[in-house]
């Protein structure tokens, strides 16, 4: 009986640490591909200037928008991450009989 107590609470230790060891990589992977897709916007705007630099790229214009026609906005990737998939992997959240 103590063998069987011993093993149930070894089981348990190795589960707790692979589980902390997964919660920290999960951690790390974010924040990987987080810095990898600021660094790609980075090399774009950089690449850009210096076409412009060159005179291989005409320079920007800042023409108003027509009224009636969607303009061009920056959306923060990170306002996109708040929002999680639920239980029911439905990443509006709700009720999914409701739509």
């Amino acid at each position: 009986m103590t063998l069987a107590w011993l093993i149930a609470g070894a089981s348990l230790i190795v589960a707790l640490v692979a589980w902390r060891q997964a919660r920290r990589t999960a951690k790390r992977l974010a924040q990987l591909s987080e810095m990898y897709w600021e660094l790609k916007y980075q090399q774009g705007e950089l690449r850009l200037r210096v076409q412009r630099m060159a005179g291989e790229a005409p320079a920007p214009t800042s023409q108003p928008v027509p009224p009636g026609q969607p303009g061009e906005a920056f959306v923060p990737l990170e306002s996109l991450a708040t929002r999680r998939a639920g239980p029911g992997g439905d990443v509006r959240g709700g009720d999914p009989a409701k739509r």
